[in-house]
């Protein structure tokens, strides 16, 4: 087994590795141009934006347009709430992980996405999207150890700027081991820009097919992993991923 592991010899499941979840926050980045540009207006990956509009519709007495955002707001829920219930059921009665069969899942809803033409109600849409970026977040947790996220980069962002006071509070330290870590945080952040990049051009060339070029990576995604589970880690089917 081509182990992956790091100096203190622990091993990382596929589901675990870099470069999945640089693949991940790279295809957050396109659904985040995505559902801007032609689905509404709105970024459907996190929920701050639906409850902070929420909030304002209350504050201004628009209870029927307070009461929509519920519709986001517990497709998000429900996301999580089912990434949660599931990874057991599924490896026990497939022999595959929960992170593979979501992946599948991602895939078949983007094909789905694809067909909805522009003019149809944003809200079909942005749901599908609330729903498996949810999964997705609550699902793929550590990258090799560091906690990060695959939908949004605020968090990374913000770990951007705690690496960069720990870069000058250990300037004449030999203690360089936050280092790793902060550049992980630097990656994941530009990658995600790149992808919101390269669905802006995407969406301006194909419109609503655009959604559908997310279909190339995480289809190398879910060939990863669909191979490590039958084949590379096949013993290691009970192993729990770092943060689950």
């Amino acid at each position: 087994m081509n182990d992956l592991k790091d100096k203190n010899k622990t091993y990382y499941l596929m589901c675990e590795r870099n470069w999945i979840y640089f693949i991940l926050i790279a295809v957050a980045g396109i659904f985040g141009s995505y559902t801007y540009l032609l689905r509404g207006n709105v970024f459907c990956n996190a929920q701050t934006g639906n409850i902070v509009l929420m909030g304002l519709a209350i504050g201004k007495g628009k209870l029927n347009e307070a009461l929509y955002y519920i519709i986001p707001i517990s497709a998000y829920i429900m996301g999580a709430f089912i990434s949660e219930l599931l990874p057991n059921p599924v490896k026990h009665r497939l022999s595959i992980r929960w992170d593979t069969v979501l992946i599948l899942i991602e895939m078949l809803v983007v094909i789905i996405l694809g067909f909805v033409p522009e003019w149809a109600p944003v809200q079909i849409s942005q749901v599908a999207i609330n729903f498996i970026a949810s999964m997705q977040y609550n699902t793929f947790r550590q990258a090799q150890g560091t906690p990060v996220a695959t939908t949004f980069a605020t968090n990374h962002v913000r770990q951007i700027g705690v690496g960069l006071a720990k870069e000058i509070t250990h300037f004449r330290s030999k203690d360089k081991s936050h280092r790793a870590k902060f550049i992980k945080h630097v990656e994941m952040t530009i990658i995600f820009v790149i992808g919101v990049v390269l669905g802006t051009v995407l969406c301006r060339i194909f419109s609503v097919r655009a959604i559908w070029f997310s279909l190339i990576p995480l289809g190398t995604v879910f060939a990863a992993l669909l191979y490590s589970d039958l084949i590379i880690e096949k013993d290691m089917i009970e192993k729990k991923p770092s943060g689950h």
